[in-house]
């Protein structure tokens, strides 16, 4: 459902449907996908949607320093990557052994891999057939998952924070910027609770007698 929210929203929106597909096949990342194309039909700099984008999926970074054991090695390894995305890590890291989590992430991964592009395909077909398909709620699948996601990590106070820190700072600087620009400065406090979050206290040192 989310692969075909995103399709519709791309064609609706008039872009062409080709575009949604490609960027399924070739990034096969939601969350920069969306963000890319709402700052392009949003009136947005190219630049700043690419930008947006690459930022959105640094946290591929940290998945691949998490599942280093599964992805392969060699040809494999290009594969691998290809298809890390949030639900093959979880899925990996939540199996008790190797063996395991390699099953699971690559099962997951190629699943999406295939799903993603079909579901886009599907979903820009249906764009450019009904004028609008937010009729059938579409608009409000991608919202929703990303809510679901979000919440349960909420509970830790400096992930709170962040988040809490980052739409105030997106929500006021909407009416003077651009297009994706606020999406960006949104990261500054985000960054900010990073760096303070990886500070550790230094131990006391206790006096001897």
């Amino acid at each position: 459902m989310i692969g075909i929210s995103y399709g519709a929203t791309a064609v609706t929106a008039g872009l062409p449907a080709w575009l949604p597909i490609l960027l399924s096949t070739a990034v096969v990342a939601g969350g920069s996908e969306f963000v890319f194309i709402g700052i392009i039909t949003g009136g947005g700099s190219l630049v700043a949607a690419v930008l947006a984008g690459l930022l959105v999926n640094a946290r591929h970074l940290p998945y691949g320093l998490a599942v280093p054991d599964v992805v392969g090695t060699g040809w494999r390894r290009l594969l691998g990557t290809h298809v890390m995305n949030d639900e093959s890590v979880a899925m990996a890291m939540s199996q008790p052994d190797r063996d395991r989590r390699r099953a699971a992430y690559w099962l997951c991964g190629l699943a999406v891999v295939a799903a993603w592009p079909l579901g886009a395909a599907i979903g820009a077909a249906l764009g450019s057939i009904v004028p609008d398909p937010d009729i059938f709620g579409l608009d409000a699948v991608f919202p929703a998952v990303l809510i679901t996601l979000v919440l349960p990590a909420l509970r830790d106070s400096l992930t709170r924070t962040a988040a809490l820190g980052g739409a105030a700072v997106a929500a006021v600087s909407t009416p003077f910027l651009g297009a994706g620009l606020p999406v960006l400065l949104a990261l500054i406090p985000v960054l900010l609770v990073a760096g303070r979050a990886g500070r550790a206290p230094e131990p006391e040192m206790s006096e001897s007698c």
